[in-house]
């Protein structure tokens, strides 16, 4: 039965070449189809249908596992051949975004040039990260991070407060270029943290220094506005391929391409044909390499879902630090060790911060989150940033937040959710680094 559906998809799946165009993709009367595997073969369809399809059909949820939903991408000349193929293994299916072009239309609310009424374009945000420096030369510094397969620029900024070193934070945004609220709330986490007279946001701000990079993706981030507005991954070519670009969230040299990624180039989750294949992931390794002795935490930022989370994505496994987290969370909460029993999977230290942080984020808008490891949280996913950061630079506090929503508007957030988005991210993290610094980090001094 699972043969015969896959064959049914192919066979009626016309392979159509990946042009570059001067026009933007239209993405009228596409649909996202939500349906929940309740069977192995059902959920191995699944897992088949993106890259066995050359690219026409994509998630905005990916597979995880049994009775998990799944959200699904389908042309509308494809609606017959999806429904059909779901129909022959039995897969109960519903219509969850009848018109994607319609929420495309409708998410800048605004046609302001500054400030987070509206999503703005990468020349825009780059001229503002420049502005920075001309405008508070004493306190901001701009760096080069990396290189793009399109010989672009990744820009990053360095806030700092203060003639001495502080313990850094890194900040990243933008690697999955259709993600626009990500960059959106980097870079307005960091105009607060420069601006904001709040006291909390001032302590905050001056106990650390800053880095930030808000588009890690500038190639992908320019073609989303320029001519595919749901493009994910990098630009670059791929060889025997029609299809182009590697998701530059897999293509890390740790752990690379043992779980949640793809070896098929049209796959929203292609891995590359090797670690660091992207010039992107090489040249901000490099340079996260070069200033890893000056962090001591890393925040990576991405949509949607409502989600906080931890290393590692590629696996369930407890983190190398477990012992050291749970003697520190006995000595903190005073409690006794057999309460714990239950807890081996989990970095306690990591879950006692993400507790207080999304606490803090519901607050002021009642914005839910869940939190926990990455790969039980939302999905397996190897080759990723905050693996490697955790796994080969070895900073102590590690997150991932996926930012609103939970799937009505997916990618397509409305320019109106910004502010709120930036304001409740903000609450969260002067909740976390008051808990990081209460269980003792960062130990020890920058260098």
């Amino acid at each position: 039965m699972l043969r015969r559906a896959v064959l049914f998809i192919l066979i009626l799946v016309a392979v159509v070449a990946a042009a570059v165009s001067s026009e933007k993709v239209s993405y009228k009367n596409h649909r996202v189809y939500r349906v929940y595997p309740t069977t192995e073969a059902q959920l191995l369809l699944l897992k088949k249908l993106e890259g066995n399809t050359n690219g026409v059909y994509w998630y905005w949820m990916p597979p995880k596992g049994l009775n998990e939903r799944v959200d699904i991408v389908v042309p509308p000349d494809h609606v017959g051949e999806f429904t059909g193929a779901m129909d022959v293994v039995g897969l109960d299916y519903e219509v969850f975004i009848d018109d994607i072009q319609h929420l495309i239309d409708n998410q800048n609310s605004s046609e302001e040039k500054e400030g987070w009424t509206s999503y703005h374009t990468l020349e825009q945000i780059n001229e503002w990260m420049s502005s920075l420096g001309r405008q508070y030369p004493e306190k901001v510094e701009s760096f080069e991070a990396g290189r793009t397969y399109e010989n672009r620029t990744i820009w990053g900024f360095k806030l700092s407060f203060g003639a001495r070193p502080r313990p850094g934070i890194f900040i990243e945004g933008g690697i999955h270029a259709c993600e626009w609220i990500s960059p959106a709330t980097v870079t307005y986490l960091a105009n607060e943290l420069l601006t904001s007279e709040d006291a909390a946001v001032r302590h905050l701000a001056e106990s650390y220094d800053w880095y930030f990079v808000p588009i890690f993706n500038p190639d992908g981030y320019a073609y989303t506005h320029e001519h595919d507005r749901l493009w994910r991954k990098t630009r670059s070519p791929q060889a025997n391929s029609k299809c182009t670009g590697v998701d530059a969230n897999r293509n890390w040299d740790y752990k690379w391409n043992v779980s949640g990624a793809s070896p098929e180039p049209c796959s929203g989750i292609y891995a590359g044909t090797r670690a660091f294949s992207e010039i992107e992931t090489l040249t901000l390794s490099e340079y996260l390499y070069s200033v890893k002795d000056k962090l001591f935490a890393y925040l990576a930022f991405h949509s949607y879902s409502q989600l906080l989370m931890y290393p590692y994505s590629y696996t369930t496994g407890n983190l190398e630090n477990f012992e050291e987290s749970v003697r520190k969370f006995f000595i903190s909460y005073h409690r006794v060790s057999c309460l714990f029993i239950n807890l081996s999977f989990y970095d306690l230290t990591q879950r006692a911060m993400s507790r207080r942080a999304v606490e803090a984020l519901a607050q002021r808008y009642g914005t839910q989150f869940e939190f926990g490891n990455a790969a039980e949280t939302i999905y397996l996913a190897s080759g990723c940033t905050i693996d490697w950061v955790k796994g080969v630079l070895g900073l102590p506090i590690v997150f991932i937040y996926e930012l609103r929503d939970q799937g009505n508007y997916g990618f397509l957030l409305p320019a109106d959710q910004i502010i709120p988005s930036g304001q409740e991210v903000m609450d969260s993290l002067v909740a976390m680094f008051d808990e990081a610094a209460r269980l003792g980090y960062p130990k020890h001094p920058p260098l």
